[in-house]
């Protein structure tokens, strides 16, 4: 009976040692990067929301409430949906939120600054 063997001519795809290191590498480095980009979610959140507040808190101190109350409340309440969002676990509906009232609240900033240079005249 003839012994059955591998052609010479085509390198074995049933074992190689590139193939199992590439896996034995690939598979922790996957686990690793799914385990940190996971675990990002909240940090970016926190940077974000820190920084949406402090803008709010500029719309506040110029007067938004009057002179832009549409953007300066609907960033506020995209903030603190941002938080009961962070709370619950999903911070990436989190961050957008955070991003949008950051967004709402330099518009704010923005139209309050315009209101007092135009009572300044």
């Amino acid at each position: 009976m003839p012994i059955r063997g591998v052609p010479k001519s085509l390198p074995s795809q049933a074992f190689s040692v590139r193939g199992v290191a590439a896996t034995a590498l690939a598979v922790p480095l996957a686990f690793a990067a799914a385990l940190f980009l996971g675990a990002c979610g909240h940090t970016l959140y926190a940077i974000n929301v820190n920084s949406a507040s402090a803008k709010l808190e500029e719309a506040h101190e110029l007067g938004a409430e009057l002179y832009a109350p549409y953007e300066y409340w609907f960033a506020l309440e995209h903030l603190d949906k941002a938080q009961t969002e962070a709370s619950e676990g999903d911070y990436g509906d989190a961050l957008e939120l955070a991003n949008i009232g950051e967004e709402y609240a330099d518009k704010a900033i923005q139209l309050a600054r315009d209101a007092h240079r135009g009572a300044g005249r």
